[in-house]
């Protein structure tokens, strides 16, 4: 009995050391670790209270005209290649909302359209040079238009707008999700003023990958924030059994033609198909079709070849 206990001791500390020092990898895996990007409180009352709106990835819409900002880069030059007009070329804004012109000065272009800026800087420039010529501005930095992807995605980050991207493309953007990632609590936070009604809208990933549903695939904003929560444990234990939230209802099957009309999917009626040759099988037994007849000569004419 006492060999015994002496033997199961030993054992029974290494099976405990074992189990403690895996308990940590296991338990991260399988989401015993604490979350490191919760979701708010009021950020998830939003988003269930919150029905999916705004411009998305079938509708999308155009943005106003570029307001120049600081960290924007402007391009400014002359049309004419034998202009005596020397400018520096690329042009950041400067904190101050100013670009520096060297000898014709540092006019003020923050908060203006890129037309308004080439109408001063031309204006500027004839003021002290006559024999000018045309000097155009162009837009070759949107540094001031940006959003934000954060929490559970590889390369968090910020990410210029350029006018076309989606809550999609802010995501592949950002490196995609991690494991960790709570795929069904995504949200789309929109900046309001400190006194405004708060705007965040539900994301439902799974159905936008894997379904092609767009009804939450949003048409990113300047300024929009991509929050991504980490899973909670009853996430990472039970994954299925979650809710699927207040955006991911019942999906249309178009095979039972229930789907949007064409002209809301942006596609085109199918054109028409043509029908299937009878298969060989069908035609046993049948009788053969009659060809029409040809007339053919009985003799046909032997070509004479000349004497050499």
């Amino acid at each position: 009995m006492r060999t015994c206990l002496r033997i199961a001791t030993p054992a029974a500390a290494f099976l405990l050391a074992s189990f403690s020092i895996g308990c940590s990898s296991v338990g991260s895996t399988l989401g015993f670790s604490p979350p490191q990007h919760k979701l708010l409180p009021e950020a998830k009352a939003f988003r269930e209270s919150t029905p999916p709106a705004g411009p998305r990835e079938l509708a999308k819409i155009l943005h106003p005209a570029h307001v120049v900002e600081p960290g924007d880069v402007l391009l400014v030059q002359p049309v004419e290649l034998d202009s005596p007009v020397r400018l520096p070329a690329d042009q950041t804004v400067l904190p101050d909302g100013t670009i520096d012109l060297s000898p014709f000065g540092r006019p003020v272009v923050a908060g203006k359209t890129v037309a308004d800026i080439e109408r001063d800087v031309q204006q500027l420039v004839k003021k002290q040079a006559k024999d000018a010529g045309t000097v155009t501005v162009r837009l070759i930095g949107r540094n001031s238009k940006v959003y934000y992807v954060l929490g559970e995605v590889n390369a968090p980050g910020v990410f210029p707008v350029t006018g076309r991207e989606t809550v999609l493309d802010g995501i592949i953007a950002a490196g995609g999700l991690t494991r960790k990632a709570s795929e069904r609590s995504i949200v789309v936070s929109r900046p309001t003023p400190p006194d405004g009604c708060r705007i965040v809208m539900p994301v439902c990933y799974p159905q936008i990958v894997q379904l092609g549903d767009t009804s939450t695939n949003y048409q990113i904003m300047p300024g929009d924030r991509i929050y991504v929560p980490s899973q909670t444990l009853t996430e990472g234990l039970f994954p299925r059994r979650q809710k699927p939230g207040p955006c991911c209802g019942p999906q249309t099957n178009c095979a039972g033609g229930g789907c949007a009309t064409p002209e809301i999917l942006g596609s085109s009626p199918a054109p028409a198909v043509p029908a299937a040759p009878t298969p060989m099988a069908a035609t046993v037994g049948r009788p053969e079709p009659k060809l029409p007849a040809v007339a053919v000569p009985a003799v046909l004419p032997i070509p004479t070849v000349p004497d050499r």
